[in-house]
């Protein structure tokens, strides 16, 4: 395909748990009537599947797409996006993602705090995140932020 034409900024995330959206932005050789598309696979020897639920720009082009129930574990993810033009080749843009590494964080669970003027303390607690693949609580590093109002 012609330099240019495969798509950039290739960017994906996980949050909420399971959902997971992919964006790109259109190449910078192309013109209105191209098209993406985009698959993947969670391993080499699986085939490739298309995605279902695409995010458009104003002109109908694919620019992302939505995922549901996602599962992470250490799995890797082989993403694939190839494009369609009349008469023209589009480049095809491969990647590779540990999708752990992707995960957003939901915040902390169950959040309560309880000051008491006799201790001129607070006691804050809080449970972790929900997460598809942190077993080990020890893995959660906190930061807590206090400001005085």
């Amino acid at each position: 395909g012609m330099n240019g034409t495969a798509i950039e900024n290739f960017v994906c995330v996980i949050f909420n748990v399971s959902f997971m959206n992919c964006t790109w932005h259109v190449g910078r050789n192309v013109s209105g009537d191209t098209q993406y598309f985009l698959y993947w696979k969670t391993s080499r020897k699986e085939d490739f599947t298309g995605c279902q639920n695409y995010i458009k720009d104003n002109y109908g082009r694919h620019t992302g797409c939505r995922f549901q129930n996602v599962t992470i574990e250490n799995k890797r993810a082989y993403f694939l996006v190839n494009g369609s033009r009349n008469g023209q080749n589009i480049q095809s843009y491969k990647k590779m993602i540990i999708l752990y590494k992707i995960e957003k964080l939901t915040p902390p669970l169950n959040v309560t705090v309880n000051c008491t003027e006799a201790s001129h303390g607070c006691e804050i607690q809080w449970q972790p995140p929900r997460t598809s693949h942190v077993k080990r609580r020890a893995c959660f590093k906190y930061e807590i932020v206090i400001e005085n109002k």
